[in-house]
């Protein structure tokens, strides 16, 4: 029957995720979002009505009794500033919601693990359709075949090439939205954040053993240039490539400092390669440019500690004793970073700028010239190397900053210090893409062996 059908919806975006929605989509392209459960709007009341006077709220809605924010005194002091959290909300029928002291309403990754399913309630009874519609919540569907990927929503339907589940027409999330890995001596954690569409970030850890029987353990963490064609390709790409060549040359007595530039080298050839291996919708997109990736990585031994980039993806020091200052240890290839290097700008007027974040160096074909940086370092006390995209650094830029964030026990347990540290960016907003690998120094023993 028609009235049972889902409706068309006629939204232009989803209220899920904010994706671009077309005339007659059922369900989000990117999210999966079920638009026919989208309300219908409700009736426009202009807050200000055309002649200048305010319309009178309809009789049927209760007033609301906002918090006043008092004046600003004579002496210029500013009201103090209503955080939503100080508010205590009602439901639509009055009651008080509950808001349990110390709890924070940001997303975090450190929290207890959800369960893996709910009950479901029966379904409600409804007048046959011919031919009958199926639940897909109850449906008792064929097994499917070994191997066969299943729908994340309804746990019952396969999943096409496109994506989408074959019996509720759920679109399945991206491998990469969320990605962990754990290694007894180095952790990463990557999330696609709250606002983009898809995971541009790519990471790869690793571990193995120098000449000598000494661990080596490696981090490498690529951030895909937006812009750019393709950049979630190129930061695959680049991430699997530098590592492999680490992995390759380490073992072989190469000094980490020369593996690290040679596994750059190696990065920016991977993504160059991609550029020769157009998509196959180039063909209706002409107006394409070459993908591109920034990189950072760190190479960790009982002794001594290894940083390459080329971007603005960055690497942090924080000593386990908190009472030792951390430390930057890259340089951004940037606009903002430029312009404090020339004297021009102080760096809070720098990175103030619109242009602050325009990168002046990357991996990829288009790249002016290819610089790799790479640094050699021997601290004296153990600590943690954080290495991270601007997802995380956007808000938590300084070093002070980044260590307040980072737990004490982030040496001891670097998956839940990168899991946190993924968290405060999505608590700041998560606008951008967040990869964060976190490594202890010195390399414990028990981290030789390849991974």
């Amino acid at each position: 029957m028609m009235s049972q059908m889902p409706q068309p919806t006629a939204l232009s975006r989803c209220p899920s995720c904010e994706e671009p929605l077309e005339a007659g989509d059922r369900f989000c392209g990117a999210c999966g979002y079920d638009l026919s459960a989208v309300p219908a709007p409700p009736q426009d009341e202009p807050t200000i009505a055309m002649n200048g006077t305010s319309p009178r709220p309809p009789s049927a809605v209760p007033s609301v009794d906002w918090p006043v924010a008092p004046e600003v005194d004579s002496s210029n002091t500013p009201a103090p500033v209503h955080r939503a959290a100080d508010i205590r909300g009602t439901d639509s029928g009055g009651s008080e919601l509950p808001h349990p002291a110390g709890e924070s309403a940001g997303v975090r990754f450190d929290r207890p693990r959800e369960p893996d399913e709910y009950p479901l309630a029966p379904p409600a009874e409804a007048p046959l359709a011919d031919p009958p519609l199926t639940d897909p919540r109850t449906a008792e569907l064929a097994t499917p075949a070994a191997g066969t990927r299943l729908c994340v929503a309804c746990r019952s339907g396969s999943v096409d090439s496109d994506g989408y589940c074959e019996n509720c027409g759920h679109a399945q999330p991206r491998e990469r939205d969320h990605m962990e890995q754990e290694l007894s001596a180095v952790s990463a954690v990557s999330d696609r954040g709250l606002r983009h569409h898809r995971n541009e970030d790519a990471f790869a850890i690793s571990s193995t053993a120098l000449p000598d029987g000494a661990p080596a353990v490696v981090a490498i963490v690529c951030d895909g240039v937006s812009s750019a064609t393709r950049p979630d390709e190129a930061s695959l790409a680049a991430s699997r490539a530098a590592n492999e060549a680490l992995l390759a040359a380490l073992p072989l007595g190469t000094h980490p400092q020369q593996a690290m530039h040679e596994a750059i080298i190696a990065a920016s050839e991977a993504v160059n390669s991609l550029a020769d291996a157009p998509a196959p919708h180039d063909e209706h997109t002409p107006h394409v440019n070459a993908p591109a990736c920034t990189l950072v990585g760190a190479i960790v031994t009982p002794t001594l500690l290894i940083i390459g980039w080329v971007g603005d993806s960055r690497a942090y020091w924080v000593p386990v004793d908190r009472a030792s200052p951390p430390a930057r240890l890259t340089e951004d290839d940037s606009w903002a970073a430029q312009m404090v290097a020339a004297g021009l700008m102080n760096e809070a007027e720098a990175y103030a700028d619109d242009r602050a974040h325009a990168i002046t160096g990357w991996l990829g074909a288009d790249s002016y010239e290819l610089e790799p940086h790479t640094a050699s370092f021997k601290p004296d006390r153990p600590g943690v190397v954080v290495v991270c995209t601007d997802g995380l650094w956007n808000y938590a830029e300084a070093a002070e900053h980044l260590a307040e964030v980072v737990p004490l026990d982030a040496a001891e347990r670097p998956l839940h210090s990168a899991q946190v540290l993924v968290g405060h960016a999505l608590d700041g907003g998560g606008h951008d893409n967040v990869t964060v690998a976190v490594l202890p120094f010195p390399a414990p023993a028990q981290g030789a062996g390849s991974a």
